[in-house]
Formats: C-alpha cells, sequence, structure tokens
C-alpha cells in the first residue's frame, strides 16, 4: 500500500461539478493499493497515519497529529501511484491491485480511520475526480506499508 498524504488547509473532490467530498484543515490522502496487500498492510497504514506528528505545536514544531489538531480525511483511491515508469514511455500498472481486490480494501481503510475518531470523506473509487487542495506547509510525506 502506498498513500501520498498531504497537509491541507481545505481540499475538495468533484465529479461532474459536484462535490463529493470536502475537508477543512486536515489530511488529503491518495490511496494505493499493490497486488497483495492484506488487512495487515491496511491497518499499519491507518495506524501510522492516524498518529503521524506532521502538525504544528504552539511552538511551531511538529509535535500533533491529525488527531490531535482536531483534523478531518479527504480519502481518494488512485491506482496510479502503482504506475511504473522504467520501460517505455507508457506508464505499466501492473502492481496496482484489480479494482476488485482493491475496493474493499479501499474502503476497509476508511473505516479503520473512522475507528480511530476521524471524520473521513471520500472520493468515489474508479470515478473521473476532480481534486483540489491548499497544501499547507507544503507538506507531503508518502507511507507505505511494510508489505511494500
Amino acid at each position: 500500500m502506498r498513500v501520498v498524504l498531504q497537509r491541507v488547509k481545505h481540499a475538495q473532490v468533484d465529479i461532474e461539478g459536484k462535490t463529493v467530498g470536502r475537508i477543512e484543515q486536515g489530511l488529503l490522502l491518495l490511496v494505493g493499493i499493490k497486488a497483495g496487500d492484506t488487512e495487515d498492510d491496511i491497518q499499519y497504514a491507518a495506524e501510522k497515519i492516524s498518529g503521524l506528528r506532521i502538525f504544528e505545536d504552539n511552538g511551531g514544531k511538529m509535535n500533533r497529529s491529525v488527531i490531535d489538531a482536531d483534523g478531518a480525511i479527504l480519502s481518494v483511491s488512485q491506482f496510479t501511484l502503482y504506475g511504473d515508469t522504467s520501460k517505455g514511455r507508457r506508464p505499466s500498472f501492473i502492481e496496482a491491485a484489480r479494482p476488485e481486490i482493491a475496493e474493499p480494501l479501499y474502503q476497509v481503510f476508511n473505516e479503520k480511520l473512522r475507528a480511530h475518531g476521524l471524520h473521513v470523506e471520500t472520493g468515489v473509487f474508479g470515478a473521473d475526480m476532480a481534486v483540489s487542495l491548499v497544501n499547507d506547509g507544503p507538506v507531503t510525506i508518502i507511507v507505505e506499508s511494510k508489505n511494500h
């Protein structure tokens, strides 16, 4: 599993001009599920992201998690995170999990984040989405499961 997370002031996902997910302060998560990922990978990533101290405290140090900062999550599925560009000019996506495997794992991931007390908004799995955000910092971090 690979998640690109961005600390945001706000973010939203639109499909055909309609907003389907929107948050204020928190994290935008671009979520890629790899072939062979299991619920252990999902659990690891959800725990890591929930507790990751990347929000500033009163002293200006990154000492607070998204939970501590009363932030929210906007989770967007993105199989292209597993695009392999090592050969040719067209990325290969063979490492990405097939949709029938990836979608249930993506849903479990979002539920595990919610179980940590987080408010989680989402895009729509497999849809053509327009994602907009204001990156805060900017802070962008990649979290990969141990199965990576």
